[in-house]
């Protein structure tokens, strides 16, 4: 399955920021290799993992070398295996080896975030359930994480704060109270998807009365997702958030509820280990 990464221009930026942040006024290690030299190199993985991130990966080298040849042997979304030679290249060897750290910094991120999300997605397999994201991201790496969730095979919460309106207890606080908190909201973005997150019964049953599209439960025992998903009977979507973890997704799941989100597949992933080699080539 193709999936559609962040714009050209975007990946382009998170790349150039990257290659500034690591070269600033030039690779002094690099400069030991002559000038013009040629190499050739190849990227594996040393553990189970999904792919993605190619698209940055690309940009790193070709931002240094545009001549470099980059032959891949998976795509974003693919599981690749230990010791798996997925990607080589060949091209200018001081441009590879300047451009390898960003380069491995971006699959090994993203494949992070990837991996965790299709485990996730696999416990919720075979029944209505999705996984979300969160906000909680890398900061400056939003749409690129959020698009390591999607090959991963999860879906997408808000981007951010403009793109749909969610409902917590400091907003109902300052607005004096949930009804008058989502009469606003509808006021001033009737276009907007509108979520209020509920703590219990009572508040679930303001936001029903309110007419939310969607309803985040927070912190509900396995019990009380059930009833609350009868007692929703469809009239909003129903979101479970807190108190979440891989083990616990299929009795989430089970009960009916429309989405899990799931802030750990941004914010608690661990880099995919990963390792470039790269050969000088002769000049004969």
């Amino acid at each position: 399955m193709r999936f559609d990464p962040p714009s050209a221009a975007l990946i382009l930026a998170d790349v150039r920021r990257a290659l500034a942040e690591d070269l600033g006024s030039g690779d002094a290690t690099a400069e030991l290799l002559p000038p013009q030299a040629q190499a050739s190199a190849y990227v594996i993985t040393r553990e189970a993992a999904v792919l993605c991130g190619q698209a940055w990966f690309e940009a790193c080298f070709r931002e240094l070398d545009p001549q470099v040849r980059i032959t891949w042997f998976a795509t974003d979304g693919d599981p690749v295996h230990p010791n798996q030679r997925f990607v080589e290249l060949r091209g200018n060897a001081r441009a590879l080896v300047s451009a390898e750290r960003c380069a491995l910094n971006f699959v090994q991120t993203l494949s992070a975030t990837a991996t965790v999300t299709a485990a996730h997605a696999a416990a919720v397999a075979g029944t209505r359930t999705r996984i979300l994201d969160t906000r909680k991201t890398i900061p400056g790496l939003r749409l690129a994480q959020k698009y390591a969730v999607r090959c991963g095979g999860g879906s997408n919460h808000r981007i951010g704060l403009f793109d749909a309106i969610l409902i917590k207890e400091n907003h109902i606080a300052a607005a004096g109270s949930l009804a008058a908190a989502v009469a606003a909201a509808r006021a001033s973005h009737p276009e907007l998807l509108l979520e209020v997150e509920v703590e219990n019964f009572e508040e679930l049953h303001q936001a029903l009365a309110a007419g939310v599209d969607r309803v985040m439960l927070d912190e509900f025992s396995d019990a009380d997702l059930g009833r609350a998903v009868a007692e929703v009977a469809g009239r909003a979507q129903i979101e479970v958030s807190g108190g979440v973890s891989l083990p616990r997704l299929a009795a989430i799941a089970a009960t009916g509820v429309d989405f899990i989100s799931v802030g750990a597949l941004t914010k608690h992933v661990r880099a995919v280990d990963l390792s470039m080699r790269v050969a000088l080539e002769s000049r004969d």
